[in-house]
């Protein structure tokens, strides 16, 4: 074998190994990737009853109900539809009326949703009371929000 063919064998076999390897990560990537829905694509697609499912929306104001200690009832929206949504258990700090939230639970008809976690969403200007203690104590937080 000449030393042209060597390196053209090499080449070959290093394409196929990163090919074989663009593959894998690209379908691996694929089965993890995590999408949740809004309230509108839910109710216009054919969900499965009894499917869990992610739905992404805002708390719509004046719907949210404490029903017992850690037993709540609330409406998701995307300001067009919405959906009521059950959910046993605490949550999140960040959780309010009005404030961006995903859900991710199963499809109990088509317009309710039992929650297994609740999940807040929070504005790029959200800081955590201790950092912002800690840089105001430094004197490097700067009000320009």
């Amino acid at each position: 074998m000449s030393l042209r063919f060597q390196r053209l064998i090499l080449i070959l076999i290093t394409l196929v190994i990163l090919g074989v390897a663009i593959i894998l990560i690209l379908f691996n990537t694929k089965q993890n990737i995590v999408f949740f829905y809004t309230p509108t694509e839910l109710i216009e697609n054919n969900f499965a009853i009894d499917k869990k499912v992610r739905i992404g929306g805002y708390v719509k104001k004046s719907s949210f109900i404490k029903k017992s200690l850690n037993t709540y009832e609330f409406k998701i929206t995307d300001n067009v539809n919405e959906l009521l949504v059950f959910y046993n258990g605490i949550l999140p700090d960040l959780f309010r009326e009005g404030q961006g939230t995903v859900i991710e639970g199963f499809l109990n008809n088509k317009k309710n949703i039992v929650a297994s976690k609740v999940y807040a969403k929070h504005d790029e200007n959200y800081m955590p009371e201790s950092i912002k203690k800690e840089l105001e104590k430094n004197n490097q937080w700067k009000k320009k929000l």
